[in-house]
């Protein structure tokens, strides 16, 4: 692998610690099983990071549920209280160091409500994990989104799969099996490109984020948690399609601009703003999943896979941008500081 001055290694562990997450598939399944007995509407639950970890299973319920399924941010599905929401509802609620109130409440009241409620957190000792009906954990403080949207993943699924959902289970089981191996073969393969983008925009004030589907939250967390919270620059997300519907217009020769394209069927969508933005701006970089080898991961399902592989790249490229801009990922003004 090329070594970048200043550039962390890779985590060691990372194979291990989301081989560790797929291996719990065997309970996950006895718990959907037992959850989805009488299940009438599935609700995913979360805030920032966690919230972005529920984007690809959301789009992927949507597209074959038999139930509906909504995705909220923790204070809003508060605030907002769904009438839909009661003893046949299932409730994934997500916070890694198990702390954020506004989820441990949710998660609290869904309970009270009568709902079944399934946690994603770093360990079974943690505030949010007291909140649960059954919680999964991954025990990492370093590789957090590949074993915590593995799980989701495989809940969600094996959820859809006890509701009757149209699925090639069989195709996504060994998609899943393939997940630790071949993600981190990816993180080998990308080191020179996202050196590359890290070196192009880490001096940029502000950047444009973009993607779409099921991997809108990997763009979207890259702005948000990783550019804003973590390198204290300025950012703004855009789904892509939405991009051509207003924002496009600030778009010169010099716009930085970052795009996430998987291989799902919004792919089209970011073919569109790509074509755009390579005619009327010279600073448009993509990262593409179809760049990546996948070793295991069957040509047909590489599209579910695709959000996993832009999420842990995500990561990756802020590790970059850390040794480029000398700004720590752990650097905070405010958050873990200060009352909000």
């Amino acid at each position: 692998m090329t070594n970048y001055p200043n550039l962390v290694s890779p985590d060691v562990d990372f194979r291990r610690i989301t081989e560790a997450a797929v291996v719990q598939r065997g309970r996950i399944g006895q718990v959907a099983h037992a959850a989805a007995k009488e299940m009438r509407n599935l609700f995913l639950v979360g805030c920032g990071g966690s919230y972005n970890d529920f984007s690809a299973a959301s789009y992927s319920a949507d597209r074959v549920a038999k139930i509906p399924t909504f995705l909220f941010n923790s204070e809003e599905f508060n605030r907002r209280r769904p009438a839909l929401l009661g003893p046949n509802s299932v409730v994934l609620v997500a916070s890694h160091n198990g702390t954020t109130n506004e989820t441990i409440e949710a998660a609290r009241w869904a309970r009270a409500a009568g709902a079944r409620v399934i946690g994603f957190t770093k360990n079974e000792t943690t505030k949010l994990a007291a909140e649960c009906d059954e919680v999964f954990t991954y025990n990492s403080d370093r590789t957090i989104l590949a074993p915590k949207q593995v799980l989701i993943g495989l809940t969600v699924t094996a959820l859809l799969k006890e509701a009757n959902s149209e699925l090639d289970f069989a195709m996504i089981d060994q998609a899943y099996s393939a997940v630790p191996a071949a993600l981190e073969k990816a993180i080998e393969e990308s080191e020179a490109r996202l050196h590359e983008i890290a070196k192009a925009l880490g001096s940029e004030p502000f950047t444009y984020v973009l993607s779409a589907g099921p991997n809108q939250g990997a763009g979207y967390g890259f702005a948000m948690c990783y550019l804003m919270e973590m390198q204290w620059k300025h950012a703004a997300w855009f789904n892509a399609n939405e991009f051509l519907h207003g924002a496009f217009e600030v778009v010169q020769p010099d716009t930085p601009v970052l795009l996430f394209k998987g291989e799902d069927d919004t792919r089209a969508v970011i073919d569109r703003v790509e074509a755009f933005l390579n005619k009327n701006t010279q600073r448009c970089h993509v990262i593409d999943t179809k760049d990546y080898s996948l070793p295991g991961v069957p040509a047909s399902i590489r599209g579910e896979v695709s959000p996993l592989l832009l999420s842990t790249l995500s990561k990756r490229l802020a590790e970059h941008y850390q040794a480029v801009t000398g700004h720590l990922l752990t650097d905070r003004r405010y958050m873990f500081k200060t009352t909000y």
